[in-house]
């Protein structure tokens, strides 16, 4: 059992790697690793910091309003608040942090609205429940930064604690609603006003996209976190990271699923 004193340590390394990545998050900006006494070396850990960055960012009128997630493997656990400051509905420009070769970078997905709250319990919630509580499926994009200077040095752990690469989500619009639509893969176009074109085959990395948010809403749960009206849950890349210009019309096409035209500035 670990004493008094090292449990207040840990609590004090905890809060002041959460003060700096949430500081960094605010501003926009990128450092060297955490110093080796702040860095996570377990999940809960990397948890309790992310966690902290949370409550951090709520006290300071910025809560969730989104989560990313993956189904879990045995090699990592991926899961992640999304702010409510950093997410942008519909809108015809999207603002973000661009890379350090100036590009936007983001990852096509679908979003699934929160249409019900799905408070904590003590029994899990069936996929039935979880279908019902349930409003639009969104066409989204995630937008993607580090707040690691060099973020293919850092560990699963340290970039759980910063959020996993996530600098915001942008909403686009409603699914199309055509019966027996698929959605675990679709032929993705992107068109851009300079004259490139981009085209991949998308694939949900879980087969089907709702496997991740079944999985989310009861690891929540026992966690005493419960996902509320009005949030977004995003559950895996279709398609990876997608570097795209700056100050230049995109059209994405989702294959049958939607489409929508966005252009990307610089925060």
């Amino acid at each position: 059992m670990l004493s008094t004193a090292t449990i207040e340590q840990v609590k004090t390394h905890i809060h002041a790697a959460a003060k700096e990545l949430a500081e960094r998050r605010a501003a926009g900006t990128c450092g060297d690793l955490l110093l080796p006494e702040l860095r996570p070396t377990s999940f809960e850990q990397a948890f309790a910091i992310q966690q902290t960055v949370a409550a951090i960012y709520k006290a300071n009128n910025n809560p969730i309003a989104a989560w990313k997630c993956l189904l879990p493997s045995a090699e990592k656990t991926v899961v992640a608040p999304i702010y409510q400051k950093d997410v942008y509905q519909q809108s015809a420009t999207c603002p973000l942090y661009p890379s350090t070769k100036g590009l936007a970078r983001v990852e096509p997905e679908l979003a699934f609205e929160i249409a019900r709250d799905l408070p904590p319990r003590a029994t899990p919630y069936t996929e039935a429940e979880i279908d019902a509580a349930l409003g639009h499926t969104r066409l989204a994009l995630e937008l993607i930064k580090s707040r690691y200077h060099t973020p293919s040095e850092a560990t699963h752990f340290d970039a759980l604690a910063d959020g996993l690469v996530n600098q915001g989500l942008w909403l686009g619009p409603v699914l199309n609603p055509l019966a027996g639509l698929e959605t675990s893969h679709f032929e993705l176009s992107v068109n851009i006003h300079n004259g490139e074109t981009l085209q991949k085959s998308a694939i949900h990395p879980n087969g089907f996209p709702k496997a991740g948010l079944y999985w989310l809403v009861n690891f929540l749960s026992a966690q005493g976190i419960g996902l509320t009206q009005g949030q977004y849950v995003i559950t895996g890349s279709y398609a990876g990271v997608l570097d795209l210009p700056l100050a230049q019309v995109c059209d994405f096409e989702y294959g049958a699923l939607g489409q929508f035209a966005i252009t990307f500035t610089a925060k």
